[in-house]
């Protein structure tokens, strides 16, 4: 036993000299918010690392995915397809720009909206697709461009889960008309709060600055109904100097990350999903799902790792469908697989730097029970 509280994550931070001498020029310039000079540097080298054509950061991934959305000025009331085994943001994203959700059920493999089953959703009403890209999985992109193609829909990613994520070598930000990140404390790359809204075009890109900046064009001139979504220097300094130990953070990750698979891999009824598609991985989280004949129900294993000051998540449960701001509106939706999961899922503790005797301690635990 290691005598000490495991947390699912801990958030990546810098050395504390690094970002204070990193801040100091702010006391100077008094330039903190509005776009300046460290958010602009940030966007450029994400722009690199991620391998995408334009970057327009925001305050966070929520606010980065309902202005994607807002962005095309959907009629109000239309529907949009998405999974319902995601993160609440992604439907209230949608609940919120007065769109419908219409939940389309997952693959059991990976957890990501089954493509296949998309087509029967679609009505008169469909204007877009948000899928999600779960746990660092990609969903079936070229797939889902074929019948978003087909229909004349938009297709706004939800990869807040895969940054730095390729498939197939191409960065996974170049898919669908958008894509957006989540740059939150808890990600695998964090500027404490903060997201981005991947842009096809400079047309997009301005677009997104006006949502964001209320619409200002000059000091006179407003030329449109927008929010405040801007991302502050500080939370773009944190970005950059996180940026430059990425590399360290992600193998670091890797490490725990493989040996918890060596360790759980032939572990009778716990599952660890594998990507359906050619893709990297950023290790950003480590799921399993615990079938019916592992022993233990997933919520007796969750509380055995509680017991032993372990602290697992269920991610995600409720589905988001089903959670009590809807008010049991979506409880006949077709989402078998996507509930079973969901009773399943439990993501354990990965971050930089959990020690490999923690990894240890967790696997052992698990293993007890068979």
């Amino acid at each position: 036993m290691t005598n000490e509280k495991i947390f699912v994550t801990r958030s990546s931070m810098p050395p504390y000299e690094e970002y204070i001498e990193a801040i100091k020029p702010l006391w100077e310039s008094h330039w903190l918010t509005n776009m300046g000079k460290y958010h602009q540097e940030l966007e450029h080298k994400l722009e690199m690392y991620l391998d995408v054509p334009k970057i327009s950061l925001t305050v966070n991934g929520h606010m980065a995915l309902e202005l994607a959305i807002q962005a095309f000025d959907f009629p109000e009331g239309s529907e949009i397809i998405t999974t319902p085994f995601t993160f609440v943001s992604t439907t209230h994203a949608i609940v919120r720009n007065r769109l419908e959700p219409v939940f389309c059920d997952v693959k059991e493999s990976d957890g990501t909206i089954d493509e296949t089953k998309i087509e029967d959703l679609i009505t008169p009403k469909t204007v877009a697709i948000v899928p999600v890209h779960v746990y660092g999985n990609l969903c079936n992109v070229n797939a889902i461009q074929k019948i978003a193609d087909k229909y004349n829909l938009k297709v706004i990613y939800d990869a807040a889960h895969a940054f730095g994520v390729k498939c197939d070598g191409v960065g996974i930000g170049n898919y669908g008309d958008a894509s957006i990140y989540s740059f939150h404390a808890t990600k695998v790359f964090n500027t404490i709060e903060g997201g981005a809204v991947v842009c096809k075009d400079d047309k997009m890109y301005a677009r997104m600055h006006d949502l964001k900046d209320f619409g200002i064009r000059t000091e006179e001139v407003t030329a449109s109904v927008g929010a405040n979504g801007k991302m502050s220097e500080f939370n773009a300094i944190m970005g950059l100097c996180n940026l430059k130990h990425l590399t360290d953070a992600l193998n670091a990750r890797k490490k725990a990350f493989n040996r918890y698979v060596g360790g759980l891999k032939d572990v009778k009824g716990i599952r660890i999903p594998e990507p359906a598609i050619a893709t990297t991985r950023n290790y950003a989280y480590f799921p399993i799902f615990v079938e019916s004949d592992y022993g233990l129900c997933r919520d007796e294993l969750h509380k055995r790792l509680a017991n032993n000051d372990i602290f697992a998540r269920k991610y995600f449960y409720p589905l988001t469908a089903d959670q009590a701001c809807f008010k049991n509106r979506y409880k006949n939706a077709d989402l078998k697989i996507a509930r079973k999961l969901s009773r399943q899922v439990m993501v354990l503790p990965l971050y930089e730097e959990i020690k490999t005797e923690q990894v240890d301690e967790i696997i052992s635990i698990i293993k007890e029970v068979n």
